[in-house]
């Protein structure tokens, strides 16, 4: 049950919500949590598996009189963040960008608090970042505390 304000999600448009929920689910960590659909268009919830405590959920709402045509996107700099385990995690979601053409930055190290990162873009063109060591829940932790 909520017992306070929580930060919960995001929300973009998709000019084919079939295509950017196979983006999503291929490149990056988030799984369907749940679809809906009614007269005006349809949407997707994506999640982590398993974020039952604090969950953050990216919403992906594809609108009937909008679909196929271009989406209102992040660029050129706004992007979403995605902190990985290790480098060769960046690494390998960059080869994987770069062999489907959505490879938006090439994996470098940038200095603190970026760490080592590279992009890819969806298939409206927003842009997904991929980062190791830039420290966001360590930072979280350091100021609250580490869940328990």
């Amino acid at each position: 049950m909520l017992s306070e304000p929580r930060w919960t999600h995001v929300a973009l448009p998709s000019s084919d919500l079939d295509a950017s929920v196979d983006w999503y689910t291929t490149f990056t960590p988030l799984e369907v949590v749940a679809r809906h659909a009614d007269d005006d268009g349809q949407n997707a919830w994506l999640s982590h598996p398993g974020a039952t405590d604090r969950p953050f959920v990216l919403v992906l709402v594809m609108f009937n009189a909008e679909r196929g045509r271009p989406q209102p996107q992040l660029a050129p700099f706004a992007h979403l963040g995605i902190e990985v385990p290790t480098r060769e995690d960046v690494d390998e979601v960059a080869r994987r960008g770069a062999e489907a053409g959505c490879l938006h930055w090439e994996a470098r190290q940038l200095p603190a608090p970026v760490g080592y990162v590279c992009a890819l873009t969806d298939p409206d063109g927003n842009v997904i970042e991929f980062s190791h060591d830039q420290g966001v829940y360590a930072a979280v932790a350091e100021r609250w505390g580490s869940p328990s």
